[in-house]
């Protein structure tokens, strides 16, 4: 077999040959969308709909695969489309403007899951709601990556026929990862801005990502217009002149390149290996570095993300220098083994005592990643210039498509496998969707308390008091009326026979409603009579009758949420009680929890809504504390999950280095393609030239 490094070191890029700044940056910009967007949708659906909004991950790796199955068909079609596509801008460019701003649109539609109460009314249990949301995430997500489609495989088809030497084509997809990678620096703390108070209220990060999405839309749009009317594309003179061909036809001369069929299998399979990485990978920093401290975890993730895209920017440096000295293919081999060896790391890297230990894999993974990704791509040009020597017809278009829905099925795959191991490992969603309804009751009284001015209720003159008042206890009632429907909805519902220890557990939630909504009646007809007594003061009322009245009000406004915390408590006690029944392994686990959670109840029953807001307030953080430690996954989890991320990779890499090792398309052989082409394509002009009847210049 021939070697990768035959002639590397005589080629020299001639000066007509290479890509301008102004190209190269418009190009490059275009890596926003499949490398940060593509991989944020992936990511933080599955890891926000299990730890969130307490999806199964069995389910969302389902609805992750399908988008990827529905690519099997639109990816090739766009590809063909492209491919066949004749207009006054080219045949590229039109999908590039279009792709973006539906990619925009999508992104921000795919956050917006309709929920409240009336929704909560179309479906009254929770296991419809929950299909529900797993049926808008699922449409949501075809739309999304529809669009991505669009506008990446023709972009990636306009990225190969830019040039037609040999390393330059290389420093056009760097460009592309550079300017990607640029941008996903600032993807990884999305997790962490969407936890910020200021855009999750008094819920999670789920509805954070709402408005986080909102901000990236504002962003792309304008984006979408720069690159597509700033880029050119050389290769259309060429072919516009072709004949549109048949798409099966395209889809058969892809399928029969050998080469090509290599150099996918080896991509194929080291991306459904890798991709468990960026599932687990997002589960590991949270439940077994940080304990189950989502704020701290996503803190890390931030960090560790932000070190990936540093190293995925200077890895391109060292990837154009290696890359020309090595040869494409020798260096792929160098990128897989950088990134087993970035897997081995993490059996000492994961530790919970040195947790910025993490960084040392990421940056070994990272470049390893940038290096294959990159070369894979600019490797499929190489591809397409021996085919059109031996066919005479350029489809990039169809080449690419089937090459990133390859990779795209082997990260759906991986997605689906991924949640179901989810679920073999115990991963307990219930247990962390409880604790975060929990923190986000503790987070509603506390946002109450400063509604009132925290500790100093009694700031502002008279007018503005009643004002407030008037406010408050208007919500409130409304709050209270809507707590106390779900709560005798709930009281009407039949027990399950599968519910935690049903006959006692039955027994004390019927006591708990009962009680609960002994105080609900009572609270909203306190509010109700108070509503109408502040209906008749006036602007000209007493500051002492406003003061007291104010005084009556603040108790009477908290009730509610501070019910809705007892509630949330007790179920959450309920639910950890019967995990530590079924699950006698990790009893001592399991006993340590139910000892937290026991002072946390104790905590949550003792709150009196009479008391001063200051006391109240002390009482909320010692429990925000306790809370924290709740989310703790067993032990027995936390080595699954562990054992799977960093083992199946390495396995998977093996397969794909044995696929790579088998692709035969060189430099030199590349080299000789292109002078011939080039031969070819002179003689034609020549003998077009000199036709009976051709023009003269």
């Amino acid at each position: 077999m021939t070697t990768e490094q035959e002639t590397t070191a005589v080629h020299q890029t001639k000066p007509e040959d290479r890509i301008r700044f102004s190209q190269l940056a418009a190009y490059g910009a275009g890596g926003i969308i499949p490398i940060a967007l593509f991989n944020i949708a992936g990511i933080l659906v599955g890891l926000m709909g299990n730890i969130s909004l307490g999806l199964s991950a069995f389910w969302l790796g389902v609805i992750l695969i399908i988008p990827r199955l529905w690519d099997a068909l639109s990816d090739p079609v766009i590809g063909h489309l492209s491919d066949n596509t004749r207009t006054r801008w080219g045949r590229r460019r039109p999908f590039l403007l279009l792709g973006g701003i539906l990619v925009s649109v999508f992104f921000v539609i795919m956050w917006w899951i309709p929920k409240g109460d009336r929704v909560r009314l179309w479906f009254p249990t929770e296991t419809g709601f929950q299909a529900f949301q797993l049926v808008y995430i699922l449409l949501s997500l075809l739309l999304f990556f529809t669009a991505c489609n669009i506008f990446e495989i023709p972009h990636g088809a306009l990225g190969m026929e830019m040039t037609t030497d040999y390393h330059e084509r290389t420093r056009l997809f760097s460009a592309k990862s550079f300017v990607g990678n640029l941008f996903a620096m600032s993807t990884p703390w999305l997790f962490a801005l969407a936890n910020l108070e200021r855009f999750k209220g008094t819920g999670n990060e789920a509805d954070g990502m709402r408005y986080v999405s909102i901000m990236i839309a504002v962003v792309l749009i304008p984006l979408s217009f720069w690159w597509t009317f700033q880029l050119r594309e050389p290769g259309f003179s060429k072919a516009a002149k072709h004949e549109k061909t048949p798409f099966w036809k395209d889809m058969k001369r892809t399928a029969s390149n050998r080469n090509f069929a290599r150099l996918t299998l080896a991509v194929f399979t080291l991306a459904m290996g890798f991709n468990f990485v960026q599932l687990l990978g997002s589960y590991i920093p949270i439940f077994y570095v940080f304990g189950g401290d989502k704020v701290a975890g996503a803190y890390l993730l931030g960090i560790n993300g932000t070190i990936w895209a540093v190293t995925g920017l200077l890895a391109v440096f060292p990837l154009n220098w290696i890359s020309p000295k090595l040869g494409k293919r020798n260096t792929l081999a160098i990128a897989i083994l950088l990134m087993c060896l970035a897997q081995l790391s993490k059996i000492v890297c994961y530790n919970p005592h040195l947790p910025y230990l993490i960084v040392i894999p990421t940056i070994l993974l990272s470049a390893g990643m940038l290096f294959f990704f990159t070369l894979g791509s600019s490797m499929v040009g190489d591809i397409c210039d021996e085919d059109e020597l031996a066919t005479g017809y350029r489809a990039e278009g169809s080449y690419y498509s089937i090459f990133w829905w390859l990779i795209k099925m082997g990260t759906a795959f991986a997605s689906f496998i991924a949640g179901a191991l989810i679920v073999l490992t115990a991963f307990d969603e219930i247990q962390v969707t409880k604790v975060d309804g929990l923190q986000g009751n503790i987070r509603g009284i506390r946002s109450e308390i400063q509604s009132w001015g925290g500790a100093q209720t009694f700031t502002g003159t008279p007018s503005e008091l009643l004002g407030k008042a008037k406010t408050e206890v208007a919500k409130a009632l409304n709050e209270a009326k809507k707590y106390v429907g779900s709560l005798e909805l709930e009281s009407a519902k039949q027990p399950k026979a599968s519910e935690p220890s049903a006959t006692e557990y039955q027994s004390r939630k019927r006591d708990r409603l009962r009680d609960a909504l002994a105080t609900m009646r009572s609270t909203a007809g306190g509010l109700e009579q108070l509503q109408l007594r502040l209906a008749n003061l006036g602007p000209q009322t007493q500051g002492s009758l406003v003061k007291a009245t104010v005084a009556e009000a603040i108790p009477l406004t908290l009730q509610t949420r501070i019910e809705k915390a007892r509630m949330n408590s007790f179920e959450l006690m309920a639910h950890l009680q019967s995990q530590s029944q079924k699950h006698k392994n990790s009893l001592a686990h399991y006993e340590e929890i139910l000892r937290n959670m026991t002072t946390v109840d104790d905590r949550i029953a003792s709150l009196k809504a009479a008391s001063s807001l200051k006391a109240l307030d002390q009482a909320l953080t010692a429990i925000t504390n306790d809370i924290v430690p709740l989310t703790k996954q067993t032990p027995f989890t936390l080595l699954m999950m562990r054992v799977v991320e960093i083992g199946l990779p390495v396995l998977l890499s093996l397969f794909s280095l044995y696929f790579l090792f088998q692709y035969s398309l060189t430099e030199k052989r590349s080299h000789e393609i292109k002078d011939l082409l080039k031969q070819r394509n002179e003689a034609r002009s020549k003998e077009a030239h000199d036709a009976p009847g051709a023009k003269t210049v």
